[in-house]
């Protein structure tokens, strides 16, 4: 009855273990530096030769090892990269010459199950994801049923107890999800005074060799096999190659845009309006244009005696400035400073004098960006003032961007002084 207990309650353990063998594995998104999907599952077969003798001493000096021959398989649940829970069946034949009449002794492993703990030394990923050595131990409990023969006379038959396993190796990657398994077993018996006879000094030894197989996804690694030092190289690297092709196209981007910017602020056609706010290129030399750079088709321009600049014309300049508004950011002009460049426009038709304009700004955001802005804003006041008759050919618009402030940048009233279009008649 006990024996039957003892059979059931082992198959029950090794079947709850293997239950999920084949059970889907949830999947998780990889991405760089991410959570990783690696296979936990695997499968294997080995075979040995079994002996009497183990390297812990004792044991049969007359052990035939190469005619005693062991076979099995096991089935693994890899927990942590350092720690697995296997299952193994084995099986096979411990033979020896015993001393009384130069007999052979057998003793036959019918069968035996164990649940074994596996834990990795260390694990040599040699630059890769993949290691490819890894040396093992374990230990476990397990049950085994067994039979004896003296020459042709049965000792015992089909007598079953408890044993503990344990065993060192080592395992080779020889690819994605398949390793060599080479290792070294001492199986120690802990049954019936009767069975320990049998298995002189109580245990039996079993080296031997087989195949592991990964189950799972084949692109992903084995967890036992997986090194996230050589990984995280691997996506380093190629994070890396990737920062590189960005910072490349940025660089192509930004040279693109400079030689853009050269060429809208450039005047091709030298009538004094820029490339961006000429809407009449290639207009000959010397013509007279508006503020979009047409040619004007009624000649407004009066010839006058030039006049000496007074404090009013100042004053008119002054109250310019004072007034000059643009949106936020762009070089439209605002309404409300409409009616003091009117005048200024009056005074360059009637005294005929000529204007310089030069835009500025703080140094708020990146030095182009504000050489750009200030240079529109000063051929915005340019184009309008032409708009209102006065000469295209008299008016010199300039940006200087930050270049040129009269005030401290590092407060609000300073960065607003240094936001400026400075007119300067002659």
């Amino acid at each position: 009855m006990n024996s039957r207990i003892t059979k059931s309650t082992m198959l029950v353990a090794l079947l709850g273990l293997s239950s999920q063998l084949f059970a889907q594995e949830t999947p998780t998104t990889t991405s760089r530096f991410g959570k990783q999907s690696l296979r936990t599952w695997s499968v294997g077969a080995h075979g040995g030769i079994l002996s009497q003798n183990t390297f812990l001493g004792g044991g049969s000096v007359d052990a035939r090892e190469f005619k005693s021959i062991g076979y099995g398989a096991f089935v693994k649940k890899q927990i942590l990269p350092a720690l697995g829970l296997q299952a193994d069946f084995l099986r096979g034949e411990v033979k020896t010459a015993n001393a009384f009449g130069n007999l052979e002794q057998k003793n036959s492993i019918n069968w035996s199950g164990s649940l074994t703990a596996v834990l990795n030394i260390a694990n040599f990923s040699l630059n890769t994801e993949n290691a490819v050595l890894i040396p093992y131990v374990k230990a476990g409990a397990g049950y085994m049923s067994s039979d004896s023969q003296l020459g042709t006379t049965e000792v015992f038959a089909d007598r079953e107890g408890w044993f503990i396993p344990t065993g060192v190796g080592f395992k080779l990657g020889v690819a994605k999800g398949i390793n060599i398994d080479l290792g070294y077993d001492i199986n120690f018996i802990k049954s019936s005074p009767t069975v320990k006879s049998a298995y002189n000094e109580s245990r039996f030894s079993y080296a031997h060799a087989g195949l592991e197989f990964a189950l799972g996804n084949k692109e992903n690694s084995q967890l036992q096999n997986y090194s996230a030092v050589a990984d995280l190289r691997k996506q380093s690297a190629e994070e890396s190659a990737e920062l590189r092709r960005a910072l490349s196209t940025a660089e192509q981007n930004a040279a693109r845009d400079r030689e853009q910017y050269a060429k809208d602020l450039a005047d091709d056609d030298n009538d004094g309006v820029a490339n961006k706010f000429d809407k009449c290129p290639g207009t000959p030399t010397g013509t007279v244009v508006d503020g979009s750079g047409c040619p004007i088709k009624v000649q407004r321009e009066i010839i006058r005696e030039t006049k000496v600049i007074t404090e009013e014309d100042r004053k008119v300049v002054k109250d310019a400035i004072s007034n000059l508004e643009f949106d936020l950011g762009k070089s439209t002009i605002r309404s409300k400073s409409y009616a003091s460049l009117n005048r200024v426009a009056g005074l360059l038709v009637e005294k005929n004098f000529s204007l310089k304009l030069a835009g500025h700004t703080d140094n708020t955001g990146g030095r182009e960006l504000n050489l750009r802005l200030s240079k529109e804003r000063a051929e915005s006041v340019k184009a309008y003032l032409v708009s209102q008759g006065a000469n295209a050919s008299r008016i010199e618009a300039t940006g200087y961007g930050p270049d040129q402030p009269i005030s401290t940048n590092k407060t609000a009233a300073g960065r607003q002084e240094n936001r400026r279009v400075e007119f300067t008649l002659y």
